[in-house]
């Protein structure tokens, strides 16, 4: 305390603006850092959840169309062959998108389940197994509604990431307002004292006669 006695008031007050100061710049530093990984979740949410949405949307919808053809009692054989064919290269086509993307262990497992599947299917059709075609369609179908479930889940932990960075920054913002509200008080402060001490006159001596 008797340390602390020796420093002048406006000694003090700087004392105060400095800490003040750099508690402002890592705060500042903090929000900055927030808001790029609210940036990246954000980008994260479009690139590898709703963008792997649209693939997996394409996936069931070429899936549905391969277990209809083997389906078709009325359809010929080559036909048949021919346009399952056809559409696995459209999935395939899908593929190398697919695996670009950020995926979990477990998304990777499914995806390996999937692509296996689509692989017997291709060997399936040399052997005109339209029966068998058709039950593991359904196993492909059900794996994607499963990477599908997996989406929803990510996409959900991303956004619930960056909400609760954006709340920590609007938090830090409010804290860096005070700050700055403190900051004005002692600059405010410092400006009076000097005005005050200025305007101090030492009283001439009695003149004596």
């Amino acid at each position: 305390m008797k340390d602390l006695n020796k420093y002048s008031n406006k000694t003090k007050a700087a004392f105060i603006l400095l800490i003040v100061m750099l508690i402002i710049l890592l705060s500042n530093f903090n929000t900055l850092q927030n808001s790029k990984k609210v940036n990246e979740n954000i980008n994260a949410i479009y690139n590898d959840r709703l963008v792997v949405a649209h693939y997996i949307f394409q996936y069931s919808k070429e899936l549905h169309f391969i277990k209809s053809e083997a389906e078709k009692m009325n359809l010929n054989d080559a036909i048949k062959k021919n346009e399952i064919i056809r559409t696995l290269n459209i999935v395939h086509n899908i593929d190398d998108l697919y695996a670009k993307t950020v995926l979990t262990n477990k998304e990777k497992e499914h995806f390996d389940n999937f692509l296996a599947s689509c692989k017997e299917i291709n060997n399936l059709v040399e052997n005109k197994n339209w029966n068998k075609i058709v039950f593991v369609s359904d196993q492909a179908l059900r794996t994607l509604e499963s990477l599908s479930e997996i989406q929803i889940k990510e996409g959900k932990a991303k956004l619930a990431n960056a909400n609760a960075m954006y709340n920590k920054n609007n938090s830090l913002g409010q804290l860096q307002i005070a700050l700055l509200i403190i900051l004005g008080g002692i600059t405010f402060y410092l400006l009076i004292v000097k005005k005050i001490k200025t305007k101090i006159k030492i009283p001439e001596p009695p003149i004596m006669n």
